[in-house]
């Protein structure tokens, strides 16, 4: 069994998860019949959400996983392994 894993950010995590539970009430809003405008403006926010959610997650995964197989690193090398990181948020 995989040991549990916390972050730094897992509180962050919790609330823009939280935000995502918009499309609970999107669908919900569909089933009573509610206009598709209406609807459709709560659509971006949960887009938003969940893009954030993923993106906050793997950079806080991969400083943990960084941290814990490479230990503390000089800036300068830090620096370069960064790049992989900010390019994840493209994903």
């Amino acid at each position: 069994m995989t040991e549990p894993q916390t972050h730094d950010t897992h509180p962050e995590i919790v609330k823009r998860l939280t935000r995502a539970e918009v499309t609970r009430r999107a669908s919900s809003m569909n089933e009573r019949g509610k206009p598709c405008l209406v609807i459709a403006q709560q659509l971006p926010a949960v887009e938003k959400a969940i893009v954030n959610t993923k993106r906050t997650l793997i950079q806080d995964h991969f400083d943990h996983c960084r941290e814990k197989t490479l230990g503390a690193l000089p800036r300068d090398t830090r620096q370069s392994i960064d790049g992989f990181k900010t390019i994840t948020k493209y994903l």
